[in-house]
């Protein structure tokens, strides 16, 4: 979902789906690599990144309210589960306006309580299923508690400094892979690949994979 697009009605899951599925992987089928400059962005400048020195990182550029991002959570969490053991994974929430924040740092709360495994999908399917707004500090934190996590430990976090930071950290780090929709995926601080960019997210991933082979050789 592009920056422009994020005041505009959401298109449904199972139209973005068909639409996924529907696009050939028309490089890969001609047995060509995938093309700098069109399907994926070599960065000026490297981004941080926190993985140690022999991993590569992945990145997920998201935002819960993204209905795209609803449809590639399953795809990007099955492909995660399978990454070669010197990928590091991680998710990391947008922040394009002052009210994406507070999903931003729901996430980091749930990041902080170990509660990522058990809540990140039921955030999007408040938001997209029970067409849940969780777009104040007020809703997440109701919607929280009723998840079962004291208001008084949530709203603690929520305002923490660690959560600060690392909120402000990750809109940092989508200004240095320059950001402009999300999903979107940064490989090892230094590509960037989109479903705009490579076609589908399902393509983005496929790219992806050729993009950590690249990371592997610049060590």
């Amino acid at each position: 979902m592009q920056r422009r697009e994020f005041s505009q009605a959401a298109m449904s899951a199972a139209t973005l789906a068909g639409l996924s599925a529907a696009m050939p992987l028309t490089s890969y089928a001609q047995g060509k690599p995938p093309a700098e400059g069109t399907e994926y962005l070599l960065l000026d400048k490297p981004a941080p990144v926190e993985a140690a020195a022999d991993k590569v990182e992945v990145v997920e550029f998201f935002w819960y309210s993204c209905p795209h991002c609803n449809v590639f959570e399953p795809q990007f969490d099955a492909w995660a589960k399978k990454a070669p053991k010197d990928v590091v994974v991680r998710r990391v929430p947008v922040s394009f306006r002052p009210d994406f924040e507070p999903q931003q740092r729901l996430y980091y709360v749930l990041e902080a309580l170990g509660k990522v495994d058990a809540l990140h999908k039921k955030v999007f399917n408040a938001i997209h299923v029970e067409k849940q707004a969780l777009n104040t500090a007020e809703l997440v934190t109701a919607w929280a508690e009723k998840q079962g996590i004291s208001k008084a430990k949530f709203t603690e976090l929520y305002n923490s400094f660690p959560v600060n930071l690392k909120a402000r950290k990750a809109t940092q780090l989508q200004d240095a892979f320059k950001v402009d929709g999300v999903p979107a995926l940064g490989v090892a601080g230094l590509f960037y690949t989109s479903g705009s960019l490579a076609g589908t997210m399902e393509r983005a991933l496929t790219v992806t994979d050729y993009l950590i082979g690249l990371a592997r050789k610049r060590k």
